[in-house]
């Protein structure tokens, strides 16, 4: 595949594959699952509202099923993985929130840290045992002022900034997917940790700002002038997905500060490549959801 101009029509034949996407019944989701559904792959849409996600089934082609996940609750993730019988091939981490109003998890954690990031982290140990392909991981350009704050990182002793939120669970995105890919390495599984971003896209994320007009602005602005459509936001998680990228490869796209463009292998911050801290939120992770790596080092 030639990087610099990877389109949906470089996605290979998915037929015989499993490919489980969260947050699947819009934007960047709902694109990935569609494209997966329309090369031959039975893709699973895990979402919150089952509902929703008939509605952006009925609108896709091919083999799909829809089950309620709900990332914000440990306990419906523990539901999802032992319900999901059969080997996966690809599973995408793509279900987010941004920038919400103050609020918890049904486990009491921030709800950015624990939709984004412990979510996520939970349910792909779970499937773990079952996956052999890929883990696709969804981060975003905010990672890059993101900081861990491992003292508070549910925001319970400090004054909540969303967007400071934001950017620490989308930095945590990176740092799961590096360690993920540290420990799969270690243990001789066949299985690649990958992330992608989709720079400045069009998705439901901007659109759920309606309470704060003064942000719907801006972010509508941005897309404007530096963004693109959500099929387009999804290509770098399908390169992701299916190129030939290597072990914990990040894809973004590839235009101005890294809005809009083709997608191809894009650079991190400093913090997203510090494998102590990449090692610190994994305890972390594990503590908090009381879920840990399950492969036995004779995999593979």
């Amino acid at each position: 595949m030639t990087t610099s101009r990877f389109s949906f029509a470089d996605i290979p034949d998915q037929t015989g594959r499993t490919v489980v996407v969260t947050g699947a019944n819009s934007g960047i989701g709902r694109v990935t699952a569609r494209e997966f559904a329309a090369r031959g792959a039975r893709v699973v849409l895990a979402v919150r509202d089952i509902g929703k996600g008939r509605q952006a089934a009925g609108g896709m082609s091919g083999r799909t099923e829809v089950r309620r996940l709900d990332l914000a609750d440990l306990a419906s993730v523990r539901s999802f993985a032992d319900d999901l019988d059969g080997p996966v091939d690809v599973l995408v981490n793509n279900a987010g929130l941004m920038t919400p109003p103050f609020g918890r998890t049904a486990d009491g954690f921030e709800l950015q840290f624990g939709t984004n990031h412990l979510g996520h982290f939970a349910l792909t140990n779970l499937l773990l045992p079952q996956l052999r392909g890929r883990v696709v991981t969804v981060s975003s350009i905010a990672h890059r002022s993101g900081a861990i704050d491992f003292a508070d990182p549910n925001w319970q002793q400090r004054r909540y900034r969303a967007t400071a939120a934001y950017a620490q669970s989308k930095l945590a995105n990176l740092l799961f997917t590096a360690e993920l890919q540290r420990r799969l390495t270690a243990v001789g599984s066949p299985v690649l940790a990958t992330a992608a971003h989709p720079g400045v896209a069009a998705t439901d994320l901007l659109r759920r700002t309606g309470d704060r007009p003064r942000l719907q602005a801006l972010q509508h602005r941005a897309v404007r002038l530096l963004g693109q459509s959500e099929d387009d936001g999804a290509l770098p998680t399908l390169f992701a997905a299916v190129a030939d990228v290597p072990p914990g490869g990040y894809a973004g796209p590839t235009g101005f500060l890294q809005g809009r463009g083709a997608p191809a292998l894009v650079g991190r911050s400093r913090a997203a490549r510090d494998a102590d801290l990449a090692a610190r939120l994994w305890t972390l992770s594990e503590m908090l959801t009381g879920v840990s790596f399950p492969l036995p080092a004779h995999i593979g």
